[in-house]
Order: structure tokens, then sequence, then C-alpha cells
């Protein structure tokens, strides 16, 4: 908990869903909490909720702490360090900027190096979840960086979700968004191939995920994901290609450490599949549509009402 008299001012640089979403759980806490968007119309939903509007990036370095979440690394390093950028007015510095982007480690040092030399400590804290997990409260986050910042930081994370694990010094907390991610597509890919085989078999996919969901093999994930398989609902929670991304980030890290990654670079290609068959900004949940094209399997949605999990009255093996 903060008390109001230390109560830090808070920034959020970046609203798309993911900020959005985030910076809601902020103002339902009570915090002071200041909004930029290079486009101003992705704040109002924030700013209706009682949000400052800043007029440009670097007005938010008047903040104590700032959150950041951008789409890719080239868009991490233009929001921080860019000539319209967080830090390209020459007065006040945030004590403490939260990068909750998944980008690379090379661009997350880069910055890091940068804002050092005016005060400001970089906390990589990339978020497991999307914005529906978000508003579910289930969100968690890795952090890295230095230590105090993060015990600084740490009641406005534990905010945004259900809670945050500190994994170290440094870029480390990218490697875990990075491993958790080839595990989320790895996963989804598994999750698609044994719905299609059991569905060529002749059991509808509710029943046999329903099963799969009470089993010991049920996970939050397998059961977030099922109204998705079941009624073939691709509206992106997270895209094909922002998994690429990841999988692109993450295989690229298992070479440069030399760790053999055959099944996630399987399903590596199996996503650029997908991509490429235009289904690029759709879910990634559409692997299932692929699975079954490929083993002749024609898909209907089932239209039946069935639980993603994350309800408060929804409980998991």
């Amino acid at each position: 908990m903060v008390g109001h008299d230390d109560a830090r001012r808070l920034g959020w640089l970046g609203t798309g869903r993911m900020g959005v979403e985030m910076g809601r759980r902020l103002l339902s806490a009570g915090c002071d909490l200041a909004v930029f968007n290079r486009s101003m119309g992705k704040a109002e939903p924030l700013i209706r909720l009682g949000a400052k509007p800043a007029g440009t990036a670097a007005e938010l370095a008047t903040r104590d702490i700032v959150f950041i979440t951008v789409g890719s690394s080239d868009d991490l390093v233009s929001a921080v360090l860019g000539p319209d950028g967080l830090m390209s007015g020459s007065g006040a510095a945030p004590a403490v900027l939260i990068d909750c982007s998944t980008v690379s480690a090379e661009a997350s040092a880069r910055v890091r190096a940068e804002i050092a030399g005016r005060g400001t400590a970089l906390l990589a804290a990339p978020v497991m979840g999307n914005p529906k997990v978000v508003r579910a409260g289930k969100m968690t986050a890795a952090v890295s960086g230095p230590r105090d910042a993060f015990v600084l930081a740490e009641p406005y994370l534990n905010m945004l979700g259900r809670g945050v694990t500190y994994v170290g010094d440094g870029e480390v907390a990218r490697t875990v968004k990075l491993c958790h991610n080839l595990f989320l597509g790895v996963v989804a890919q598994s999750l698609a191939e044994i719905t299609v085989l059991a569905e060529k078999s002749g059991i509808s996919r509710q029943a046999f995920l329903d099963c799969l969901n009470k089993s010991v093999m049920g996970s939050l994930f397998t059961g977030y994901k099922t109204p998705a398989y079941v009624n073939l609902d691709f509206e992106p929670t997270f895209t094909a290609t922002l998994l690429r991304k990841d999988f692109d980030l993450g295989l690229a890290a298992a070479r440069e450490h030399e760790v053999p990654m055959p099944v996630a670079a399987v399903v590596h290609q199996l996503i650029q599949g997908l991509v490429g068959r235009g289904y690029g900004e759709s879910d990634f949940a559409a692997l299932l549509q692929q699975q079954a094209d490929s083993a002749g399997l024609p898909l209907v949605s089932e239209h039946a009402e069935v639980s993603d999990g994350l309800g408060t009255n929804d409980t998991n093996p």
C-alpha cells in the first residue's frame, strides 16, 4: 500500500490497448497519473477517468515515475531518446522509467545507459498478459534493474495485476519475457494440434477443452483460450505478427547462448506461415485454423457459452 504522503506522481507514455488498461488500474487505485500518446485520441479513455493530458512526451519528465508501453525496440528508443522524446528536455527527469514493452535487450541497454546520466533509473518490466488479462487483474511482470528503483516502484507495479517478480539487475527481465512467449506459442500450437485431433475423431471442441481444463493439464492459459478455440474468435488479443516478433527475438537469444530449441524453431515457422497466409493481424489463436486446414478439417463456430476462466468465480485445477 502507498500512503497519501508517500504517493508518487506517475506518468504513462504510450496508451495503446495495454497502456489504457494498465493506466486504468492505477487511476482506480487513486494514483495521480499524467498521460501522453502521439495520437492523443487513444489517451481519451484515461483522461475521462481523471488522468492529466500531457502536451508532449517531454512534459512527463517532471513526473516521479513514468511507465512506457510501445510496440517495438525502435519505438522505445524514439519515445525516450528521440528529438521529441521523454528525455528531450534539459530540465527535470523522472527518478524511475518503467518500460513494460517487449523489446530487445540491446535497445533497453542503450536507453538505460543514456538516461543514467540524467539520474534516471530504468526498470525493464515486460508484462505477461493482454488487455483482457489486465482487466481481470491477472497480469504479471518480470522486473529487472537497480534494486532500489524496484523498491520505489513496486507498490505501483503491484497495482497492475497479480504481482511482479524481481529477477535481477540489467536486462534479464527481457529474457524472462521472451522465454514466456516462446512457451506461449509452443503451447498454443500444441493445443491447436490436439484439439483438431479430437474434433476429427468426432469430439466437439467444447467437450474436449472442458475435459482438458478440468484435468491436471489444464491451466489458466488453456482455459483463457477456450472461447477462442470453441467459437473461432480470432479478434486480436495478441497478434500473430507480434508473436512472430517475440519468436525472432527469443531464437536470436538462443543462438547467442548456444541453446538448441528445436520445438520452438518449428513453431516459429508455423507462426510465419500464419502471417504469410494473411492472419498477421488476427489473434495467434488462428493457429487452430491453420492446423485444421492442414488436417483437411472444416471448422465452424460451435456458438457455445464457455468461460474464459478469468472471472472472479472461475477456478483452475
